[in-house]
C-alpha cells in the first residue's frame, strides 16, 4: 500500500534549524522514498511500511539529538505524490 507522510519538526533548542536539517538529510538517504521539502513541513511518498519503518528509527535518532522535539504528522493511505 501506498501512503503519504506531512512532518513538521519543532525542536526546542537555539539550533533548531540544524535539527531540522539534519532529519531533512536523513530522510534523502533512503533511495526508496520521494522527499519534498518547502518551508512549512516534509513530505515523503512511498510504501507504507517502508515510510513507517524509517520513521520510527529517524525519529528516534532526532528525540535524542535534543532534549526536546515535537513531531507533528499527518499520515494518508494514498501517494499524493
Amino acid at each position: 500500500m501506498k501512503a503519504s507522510i506531512e512532518i513538521s519538526m519543532y525542536p526546542l533548542d537555539k539550533q533548531y534549524g540544524n535539527h531540522i536539517l539534519a532529519f531533512i538529510k536523513e530522510l534523502n538517504q533512503y533511495p526508496e522514498i520521494e522527499v519534498r521539502t518547502n518551508t512549512m513541513s516534509t513530505q515523503i511518498f512511498g510504501e507504507y511500511d517502508t515510510l513507517m519503518d524509517l520513521m520510527k528509527n529517524e525519529i528516534k535518532k532526532a528525540f535524542s539529538a535534543t532534549k526536546t522535539t515535537i513531531m507533528v504528522l499527518k499520515i494518508v493511505n494514498e501517494d499524493l505524490s
